[in-house]
């Protein structure tokens, strides 16, 4: 079954306590289609915003590693900013403390109940998380393949070269990130009682120690690595195949 845009923004999600069963349709589809939502909007433009950058600006020569991670960082950070707000439902949604009936009606009841700011709460931890990881993934990323250039690699197996590659930077880029993302969920979660990125930090270091800002590593790394390294092995497909250079 075909689901329209309409579909995906305004399909009702159970509220919390409503003994509705997730694992049955439709409620099982209400958390995809929002991680659809927000997911495949933010990398179409994170690549696209990636791509323009790379070409007006880097058009005759490849980037320095460190020029790398200004890219990424840069792209990573106009994507975050225009998805923010859907991130903000999703992460609420998962945490099963709020009985919001469907995308739009989240959106318009945090912005009637706590303003504009509500629907942007974490942007700065956001950005801390989100834009690091993808400047250090995509300098990590591209240092890698050169380790194994283009030429000396069967076509065929490019894509499991991209992926190898694109496995290794992640890997590197989620540990080096995972405190950002830890204060980012705190803060979308209990914005109430944390009104800034500081004191959110200084809460988890006084209950949890350093070991705090490491809670979840090992799943977001896994998640976060496999995501990325797909959706990179799929992009530089697609640009090959459409005679373009990525």
């Amino acid at each position: 079954m075909r689901l329209s845009e309409r579909d995906l923004f305004y399909a009702p999600v159970p509220a919390a306590g409503s003994g509705e069963d997730p694992s049955t349709d439709p409620p099982a589809l209400c958390h995809r289609r929002r991680s659809f939502l927000r997911c495949i909007p933010g990398v179409g433009l994170y690549f696209s915003t990636l791509y323009s950058l790379k070409h007006h600006i880097f058009s005759e020569r490849d980037p320095t590693p460190l020029e790398s991670v200004l890219l990424g960082a840069g792209s990573r950070t106009v994507a975050g900013v225009c998805m923010l707000p859907f991130t903000v439902v999703k992460t609420r949604y998962e945490s099963g403390k709020y009985g919001y009936k469907s995308v739009y009606s989240a959106l318009k009841n945090i912005y009637k109940t706590e303003g504009p700011r509500g629907l942007f709460t974490g942007l700065t931890a956001t950005l801390m998380r989100d834009a690091p990881f993808s400047g250090i993934y995509l300098m990590f990323y591209t240092q890698s393949k050169k380790i194994v250039p283009y030429d000396q690699v069967d076509p065929a197996l490019t894509p499991l070269r991209n992926f190898s590659c694109g496995i290794a930077a992640g890997i590197l880029a989620s540990v080096a990130t995972q405190p950002a993302d830890v204060i980012k969920t705190h803060m979308q979660l209990s914005h109430e009682s944390h009104r800034w990125t500081g004191q959110v930090a200084l809460s988890i270091f006084q209950n949890h120690g350093l070991p705090g800002f490491f809670r979840g590593g090992f799943p977001r790394a896994l998640r976060r690595t496999l995501m990325a390294a797909m959706a990179w092995t799929v992009y530089e497909n697609m640009m090959e195949r459409m005679g373009l250079k990525s």
